[in-house]
């Protein structure tokens, strides 16, 4: 009798989390439905909707004419963290997907992807 295939594969998640150093925390496993990997799921629905909430609260902000300076600071710490957590989770779910990073979508001219007259509708 020959092996039995498993529909299950080996695959590296970056993790939505990273170490007391800043280094990220990498995931090989193949059980996508491992505890650890539902807590990674778990923490990037919150990162996201976390994400979702400063970007209105960003809206609100920015169309008030009396925001003051260390509120706007504030707010931006706030969307770069929020821009830094989608960015991981965008290439988390990408690498599990196969599909390659940001700095694999650059050619040498540094202008980006291009894409087909039909992406745009």
């Amino acid at each position: 009798m020959g092996k039995q295939e498993s529909n299950t594969r080996n695959v590296i998640r970056v993790l939505p989390w990273k170490t007391q150093d800043g280094k990220e925390c990498l995931l090989q496993s193949d059980d996508a439905g491992g505890v650890l990997s539902r807590l990674a799921d778990d923490m990037e629905a919150a990162q996201l909707s976390i994400g979702t909430k400063v970007l209105s609260h960003a809206h609100e902000l920015l169309s008030n004419p009396r925001a003051t300076e260390p509120e706007m600071r504030y707010l931006t710490r706030q969307l770069v963290e929020c821009l830094g957590d989608a960015l991981r989770v965008a290439e988390s779910r990408g690498g599990r997907l196969g599909v390659g990073g940001a700095e694999d979508d650059q050619d040498d001219s540094g202008e980006g992807p291009e894409l087909p007259a039909e992406a745009f509708g």
